[in-house]
């Protein structure tokens, strides 16, 4: 794979002055129904623009499609829009909260007497389709001032109160207001003029509700406002949109199998991890099966990493409060952190990530050009706040181990080493199944640079280190302005899960200002000192992150080296039952995780369990087996086949020791879902 290029420069549209985009558009050949249908157009200064604009003086835009991502993100406010439209009719008194579009859909939140329920959802579908088949015009109206505002909206609490605060919202969050003048939208009868309905939003919108093509409802929840839980709690439906009708019924099979795959409801079932009250939100406990398969990768990445020349090392978990005002994290990341403890009149706090801890570890001696590079490794535990509402079972939580580890170089063995980082990323993703990634390189903002250091000569090094190894890797990427961290760009590898959903799976960097601020040395071969180039990198992420995104990527039937329980033997009655221990004994000697089921059930309510609790290798034992020493195989696949006891522990150590992906369940069909087999 080569790395992705610029795209083509996209087409554009000149709007004379006094025409509409529309009009504009209407001149042209690009469609103005279907699924690419031009719905918004993006302005000179890059604003998008309702087709109903019209420029004061002429300029070129670009037409902007309904499937592309501001498209879609256009579509499914609108839809918004009409939900808010169809609650309101039918629920008179419901206030209105925020409606942003979201990945693959819409919410809306809304002050009710009582939670919706499901009956309320499927009137609210209906209503919403007859909007739609009304074809009412969204049609966007400036109000002349705050006061206007208000008045207008003197029964919409909420509304009053994003105005009073327009100029410090969320704008990729909050639809309504910004900083600029306040608009207002009204759904307008397209055969009478009146206007059916309004809600405050800075837009655009599509032109009309007869162009949302496909939408469905689906669920509703509490949310607080503004996801503050000292705010009241309101009630959010949820719906998603798309061009096609098509494409909202593969999306809905996507879901379907998604949660199939719902690491929560496997790691349970499989008893992978469970979470206690009494420890608190966000912190799993590690089952004995989970722990299995923490140990397996843990394994992997150190004889990996031992490969390449990391050391491994221990640090505290936590530690003075002097670390992190050196590091920068005292004060600008307090919120993050847990409250400090008072230990000895000093005040101490919970580590939120390694690597102060490690670059100490590296300043503990002196260090020669000869030691370089300096590779340390630790699963180090890390502890953040994550509010409530944001923690999501093992991928989102308090307290997690992260696959760390740093690389103290020279400036000019930064480029390789962060090549060989990458290249890490890479075979650790492929050796899994995932083939499906690219890689975000994140810059910073040149028109916004308050947020980050200004060595203007630092920055360029080190977006040009970051760069030449991207693009020597051959791993496709992207750029993103302005999600750069304070002290440099950074890259994030993004892996899509069998679904199509997308993960951020770990950040990697190339880090030329820290070193400066802890005094990261080294005594090069001229007799100076000189300073090192740090390369974080964490390509397996955090154990709860990765196993999480890896309990759905093989929907519980982990491949043999990782599963929890490799094999499991089954006698058919029970005077097999030494035999069975026996072949067990066997096969545990060899290294293998094995069990034998010797309860009262019937055979195939044994083998159905079996298969239940996703074991790869189920192996079937009677009077023939027990006579010719040997096993009847029954895989994940239903086939059986028959084979000496030794033949297959040399079959089964053969399928750990490559990192077999035989049988595991990565590979999922939208017509024929293997997780279930």
């Amino acid at each position: 794979m080569s790395a992705t290029r610029p795209d083509a420069p996209a087409q554009r549209v000149l709007v004379p002055a006094g025409t509409t985009a529309a009009e504009a558009i209407a001149g042209t050949k690009l469609p103005t129904a279907g699924p690419n249908a031009i719905v918004v157009v993006r302005a000179p200064d890059g604003a998008l623009k309702d087709l109903a604009w019209s420029p004061d003086d002429g300029v070129e835009v670009e037409p902007v499609a309904m499937s592309s991502p501001d498209g879609l993100n256009v579509l499914r406010h609108s839809t918004a829009h009409v939900l808010a439209q169809a609650v309101q009719e039918l629920h008179p008194h419901a206030k209105l909260g925020i409606g942003p579009p979201i990945e693959d859909g819409f919410y809306y939140d809304f002050d009710v007497a009582k939670p919706f329920q499901p009956e309320h959802l499927e009137a609210i579908e209906l209503r919403m389709r007859e909007i739609i088949k009304r074809g009412q015009r969204f049609q966007r109206r400036e109000f002349p001032s705050l006061e206007d505002a208000r008045a207008e909206l003197t029964n919409e609490p909420y509304k009053l109160e994003l105005i009073d605060i327009k100029g410090e919202v969320d704008t990729g969050e909050v639809m309504e207001v910004g900083s600029g003048n306040l608009t207002i939208y009204d759904n307008v009868d397209m055969r009478t003029g009146d206007t059916c309905w309004s809600d405050l939003c800075r837009g655009p919108h599509l032109p009309s509700t007869r162009l949302i093509p496909a939408f469905k409802l689906m669920r509703n929840a509490a949310a607080y406002w503004r996801g503050n839980e000292k705010n009241k709690q309101l009630q959010r439906i949820y719906g998603t949109a798309w061009p096609t009708r098509d494409q909202l019924k593969d999306h809905l099979q996507r879901l379907e199998e998604a949660a199939k795959r719902d690491h929560r409801k496997i790691g349970e079932a499989l008893d992978l991890f469970a979470f206690s009250d009494e420890i608190g939100r966000g912190l799993p406990l590690w089952m004995p099966n989970g722990t299995i398969i923490r140990d397996e990768l843990e394994d992997w990445a150190r004889v990996t990493e031992r490969g390449l020349g990391y050391q491994r090392v221990v640090t505290p978990h936590i530690t003075k409060d002097a670390l992190y005002y050196l590091s920068g994290h005292l004060p600008y990341y307090e919120d993050d952190l847990y409250s400090p403890m008072e230990i000895e009149d000093e005040k101490y706090y919970l580590r939120p990530m390694n690597c102060p801890h490690h670059h100490m570890v590296y300043k503990a001696r002196p260090r020669s050009y000869r030691d370089l590079p300096f590779k340390i490794a630790e699963y180090g535990t890390v502890y953040r706040f994550e509010r409530s509402g944001q923690l999501h079972g093992i991928m989102r939580t308090r307290g997690f181990t992260q696959n760390d580890a740093h690389i103290y170089c020279t400036l000019d063995q930064a480029k390789d080493q962060f090549l060989e980082v990458m290249r890490m990323h890479d075979d650790y993703y492929r050796a899994l199944g995932i083939t499906d990634f690219y890689m975000v390189l994140a810059l910073r903002d040149p028109a916004n640079t308050d947020k980050y250091h200004d060595d203007a000569a630092m920055w360029d090094n080190a977006e040009r280190i970051t760069r030449q190894a991207m693009e020597e890797s051959n791993i496709p990427f992207v750029e993103e302005l302005g999600g750069a961290a304070h002290y440099g760009p950074k890259v994030d590898f993004i892996i899509r899960a069998v679904t199509g959903k997308e993960f951020a799976a770990s950040t990697n960097q190339v880090d030329l200002y820290t070193p400066s601020r802890f005094e990261l040395g080294y005594n090069d071969s001229d007799g100076t000192e000189k300073q090192v180039a740090v390369i974080h990198r964490a390509p397996l992420g955090s154990h709860e992150r990765f196993v999480g995104f890896l309990t759905e990527h093989f929907a519980g039937a982990f491949p043999v080296w990782l599963a929890p329980e490799q094999v499991q033997v089954i006698p058919v009655m029970p005077d097999m039952n030494d035999y069975a221990y026996k072949v067990r004994d066997i096969l545990f000697e060899a290294g293998l995780r094995v069990d034998v089921d010797a309860g009262d059930s019937r055979l195939n309510a044994k083998i159905r369990t079996a298969v239940t609790r996703k074991i790869p290798l189920i192996l079937v034992v009677g009077r023939r087996e027990a006579e010719q020493q040997t096993v009847t195989v029954r895989y994940r696949s239903g086939e059986e086949t028959s084979m000496a006891v030794d033949a297959f522990v040399e079959h089964a150590l053969e399928l750990v020791r490559s990192k077999s992906l035989e049988g595991a369940g990565h590979l999922w069909r939208k017509d024929d879902a293997k997780a279930d087999e």
